[in-house]
C-alpha cells in the first residue's frame, strides 16, 4: 500500500535518480517514489522544477501547511484521469437545484449518521446522558427531507454539529480540554485547535483520493462552487470527520496521549507544537489504514479504500447508474 510522507522540519527535497531525497539538519532520507501516495509539507522547504516535474510524472500531490498548521494550497499534478464527460455531469448536477440538493443532503445525512455512531459508542460505555443529544440529532435528521434549498440544509447541518459538540465535555470530563463551542481562525481552546488541524488533514487526504478518480475537485454540492480552489473534498470529508478526526481526538485526550503541554498560545490563538502535530498525523495515518469488513464486497478494506469507493459511488450517481448513499460506519 502506498503511504504519505510528512515533512515537519526545514530542509531541501530533490529528485535523486528515480527517487526523492529529503535533506535536513538531521541528515538525508530517501523516499521511494513507487511507494508514495502524497507529501505533506509543514516545514520550510526548498525544491526545484526538476523535483516538481518528477512528482507530476509520478502523480504525487504535494500539500502545504503554514506555521500554524493551516492548509494553504497544493501542488496538484496535471490531472491524468479527468474526463470532459464527468466534468459536464458534475456541472449539470450542480446547476440543477433539485439534483444538487439531493447530493448535498446525502453528505449531511452521512455526517449525521456517523455522528450518531460516535455517540452510540460512548453511550454503550455507560454514558447514557448522551441519549438526549442523540435523540435531538435524530429529530434534526428528520427535517433533512423537508429542506427546500442549500441554506436550509446547511442551517440544519450547523445545528446538528452544535448539538454534537455539546457531547464532548460530557464524554471527556477533563477541565484542561473544555470545549464549550466551536471556534475556528483562531481556535480559542485545545480541542478546537485539534479539530481544525485534523480537519485540514482529512480535507487533503480526500483531495489526494479525488485525484485518482475522474472527478474534478473544484465542483462540490454542499459547499458552493465559487472562487475557492477545491470544494468536493470538503463535501466528502463531512462523512469521515466524525469517525476519523473526532474519534481520534476523544481517544487521544482520554488516554492522556496528548496534554496541554503539546500546545502553544500566542496572539493568533492556540496552536499545536510539532510533537502534537506529529502525534495527530500518526494517528490519522493509522486510522486511515484500519480495515473493516465490507458487506457488499465481502472482504476487509481500509478506510482510505472506503474514501475512494465513496468517490466511485458518486461517479456512478452522476452517470445515472446508482443512487449515491453515503458510507455508514458500524462499530
Amino acid at each position: 500500500m502506498k503511504r504519505s510522507f510528512y515533512i515537519m522540519s526545514d530542509g531541501e527535497i530533490r529528485r535523486k535518480d528515480n527517487t526523492f531525497a529529503f535533506e535536513s539538519d538531521s541528515g538525508r532520507k530517501y523516499i521511494p517514489v513507487e511507494e508514495l501516495n502524497d507529501i505533506y509539507v509543514f516545514g520550510e522547504l526548498t525544491l526545484n522544477k526538476r523535483f516538481l516535474e518528477y512528482a507530476s510524472q509520478k502523480e504525487v500531490p504535494i500539500h502545504f501547511f503554514n506555521h500554524y498548521g493551516y492548509y494553504i494550497g497544493s501542488f496538484y499534478p496535471r490531472e491524468h484521469l479527468n474526463s470532459g464527460y464527468m466534468i459536464l455531469k458534475q456541472a449539470e448536477f450542480y446547476l440543477d437545484s433539485e439534483k444538487r440538493l439531493f447530493l448535498a443532503g446525502q453528505f449531511v445525512r452521512g455526517s449525521a449518521q456517523n455522528i450518531q455512531h460516535v455517540l452510540k459508542y460512548y453511550i454503550n460505555r455507560d454514558n447514557e446522558d448522551l441519549n438526549d443529544i442523540s435523540y435531538a440529532i435524530n429529530d434534526l435528521m428528520d427535517k433533512l427531507d423537508t429542506c427546500c434549498d442549500i441554506h436550509q440544509l446547511m442551517a440544519i447541518e450547523g445545528n446538528i454539529r452544535d448539538m454534537y459538540y455539546k457531547s464532548f465535555d460530557m464524554i471527556l470530563q477533563n477541565p484542561d480540554f473544555s470545549f464549550e463551542k466551536r471556534t475556528r481562525r483562531p481556535p480559542q481552546n485545545y480541542i478546537n485547535t485539534m479539530i481544525s488541524f485534523g480537519n485540514s488533514i482529512i480535507y487533503t487526504i480526500i483531495l489526494s483520493e479525488i485525484y485518482k478518480t475522474h472527478l474534478d475537485p473544484r465542483i462540490g454540492y454542499l459547499h458552493s462552487t465559487n472562487f475557492r480552489r477545491f470544494t468536493l473534498n470538503l463535501d466528502v470529508s463531512e462523512i469521515f470527520k466524525p469517525i476519523i478526526v473526532d474519534r481520534m481526538i476523544l481517544s487521544l485526550i482520554a488516554k492522556k496521549m496528548i496534554t496541554k503541554n503539546d500546545f502553544d498560545k500566542d496572539t493568533n490563538g492556540i496552536m499545536l507544537k510539532d510533537k502534537g502535530k506529529q502525534l495527530i498525523l500518526q494517528e490519522i495515518d493509522k486510522r486511515m489504514g484500519v480495515t473493516i469488513r465490507h458487506r457488499e464486497l465481502g472482504r476487509e478494506v481500509s478506510y482510505r479504500t472506503i474514501v475512494r469507493m465513496e468517490l466511485y459511488k458518486l461517479e456512478k450517481h452522476l452517470m445515472g447508474e446508482k443512487e449515491f448513499k453515503p458510507f455508514q460506519s458500524k462499530w
